[in-house]
């Protein structure tokens, strides 16, 4: 399994743990996705820490495994990595992203569908959306939650010129919420899950905030395509 899941006072914690970056191959978008499903239909009562093993969030999609697939494995990796994200951003309770190190390309999106996000300040940490450098385009879903959760002028900073930033500088621009020391991140996650579902109306509001952004993402998952699998297949007939 590409993650370990612990379950404690009301608060499941899942720790991405694919060595030696948290890549996500297919499988383990399949697993997240049915894990983050899973925690969908039953919410904790408290919340749920996404996190990662070792010194890294998740460098995103594993590009040496999804070159190597076949193309229908390919086209069931784009769809997954939107069915997972849709789960993930609609879970009803309180999500807390806890960053110990770099979070890129997918990887960073991942971190932008915490209603929380802390991570380790640390100058040496790089965050960014690189898909542009890494030759992968984005799948539809994780265009949906950048729209939602990035103005359009930080969308096209970061996309178009692969640019990383420190979370530090992402903290200043208010991507990041919280800065923490390594000894300190985990336990500044369980106090934010609870203070944050302390508030009686959470559920209701993330729901009203997000419900733009989740029909889009519902209606992405129940269509079962995506642009960028037909862009993907006209480009092989050529």
């Amino acid at each position: 399994m590409s993650f370990e899941v612990s379950r404690a006072d009301g608060i499941t914690t899942v720790a991405l743990s694919r060595p030696p970056v948290n890549a996500l191959d297919l499988p383990a978008i399949e697993d997240l996705r049915a894990l983050f499903a899973g925690l969908r239909a039953d919410p904790p009562d408290e919340g749920v820490i996404l996190t990662g093993k070792g010194r890294c969030f998740s460098a995103g999609v594993d590009t040496r495994a999804f070159s190597a697939y076949s193309a229908e494995n390919r086209a069931r990796m784009i769809l997954g990595i939107s069915a997972m994200v849709a789960e993930l951003y609609a879970l009803p309770c309180p999500v807390v992203t806890a960053a110990p190190g770099h979070a890129l390309g997918g990887g960073f999106v991942l971190m932008l569908c915490g209603d929380v996000r802390l991570s380790v300040d640390d100058d040496a940490i790089k965050m960014g959306l690189t898909e542009a450098r890494a030759g992968v385009p984005f799948p539809a879903g994780p265009l949906v939650v950048l729209s939602a959760e990035l103005s359009p002028e930080r969308i096209r900073r970061l996309t178009l010129s692969s640019q990383t930033l420190s979370p530090a500088q992402l903290f200043g621009q208010g991507v990041i919420d919280q800065l923490c020391s390594p000894d300190d991140l985990m336990e500044a996650a369980v106090r934010t899950v609870r203070d944050t579902a302390s508030q009686p109306a959470f559920g209701l509001v993330k729901a009203q905030v997000r419900a733009g952004a989740i029909s889009r993402l519902s209606q992405i998952v129940a269509s079962g395509k995506d642009p960028l699998i037909l862009a993907r297949a006209a480009r092989s007939q050529e």
